[in-house]
């Protein structure tokens, strides 16, 4: 296993991490602007006030099973499924099989179609397997991504992706909408058996991200320029919500210079037991540690 398919496939893992459904930027600002729906009593509600509803009966609900699916051009396509709690931080343990791009030939050459994630408060971790373990993770399957260490090495992207990881929660489809003040209600649809109402919108993603993290104008500046080097300017937000104010469904699109990116995942079982467990020191190896073992000689 040469160092260059070491490290691509540690970057890529960092990013698969950001793609699960359980981190994504979030924000308490919104706009009233937009058209008129009916909640449950049959009383005139807008789509804003609606969904701040949902927000908070989300946010309340502390755990939920996630099974989705996400695919970014030609760069990875992928399905997930997990239980998550954001009741301080996110946290979670999530199953993610690649089926496809380049990511998928990634990890095949570690001998991987799927891996196990671990997240806590300050961090997540990912199994590697076995050959991993064998080939350069000196006898150690678990790769650790602590937050502060990836923000110091991604800068403004880097801040950003910890702010995510750290304070939002799996609503910020909900969150973005919101803050976007672009959204309309579609009407009633049935989720896997469930009725549900539709709501939709569009985020400018660069303008977004800026306003929800703390970030200095340099840093925001830096964030700006890394979002059009991806090309991704807006996505289109679509999110399904039960009469319970609980989100069921979300799918998010947006292009990008790698192709198409979209992503939809379905929520059930608010509430459910969860239990993370860190992996043992003896069997990890730190991701800025696997990368410093990786550099080439000068």
């Amino acid at each position: 296993m040469n160092s260059t398919t070491t490290r691509r496939a540690g970057l890529s893992i960092a990013v698969v991490a950001a793609l699960t459904g359980l981190a994504a930027c979030g924000s308490d600002g919104s706009s009233d602007t937009a058209g008129k729906g009916k909640d449950k009593g049959g009383i005139n509600m807008s789509p804003i006030a609606a969904l701040r509803t949902v927000e908070k009966s989300t946010d309340k609900a502390d755990t939920a099973k996630i099974d989705g699916s996400t695919t970014m051009g030609s760069l990875s396509s992928m399905d997930m499924k997990g239980v998550m709690g954001w009741s301080d931080g996110i946290t979670g343990n999530v199953t993610v099989t690649f089926t496809g791009g380049t990511q998928a030939q990634q990890m095949k050459q570690l001998g991987q179609s799927q891996l196990d994630y671990r997240y806590l408060k300050n961090g997540f971790y990912a199994n590697m397997g076995d050959r991993f373990a064998d080939e350069a993770g000196g006898g150690k399957h678990w790769l650790e991504y602590d937050y502060d260490t990836l923000a110091e090495m991604s800068g403004a992207a880097g801040e950003a992706f910890q702010d995510q990881m750290q304070n939002t929660t799996p609503n910020q489809s909900v969150k973005m909408l919101l803050a976007s003040g672009d959204v309309k209600r579609v009407g009633e649809e049935s989720v896997r058996g469930t009725k549900a109402t539709h709501y939709s919108g569009k985020v400018d993603m660069a303008d977004f991200t800026a306003k929800s993290s703390d970030l200095d104008a340099d840093q925001k500046s830096e964030l700006k320029k890394q979002f059009e080097q991806l090309g991704m300017d807006t996505e289109k937000i679509d999110i399904w919500v039960n009469d319970d104010d609980l989100l069921v469904k979300k799918i998010e699109k947006a292009d990008t210079k790698n192709g198409p990116f979209s992503q939809t995942a379905y929520y059930s079982d608010y509430g459910t037991p969860l239990s993370v467990e860190k992996p043992p020191a003896s069997d990890t190896m730190s991701f800025k540690d696997l990368l410093n073992k990786q550099q080439p000689a000068a």
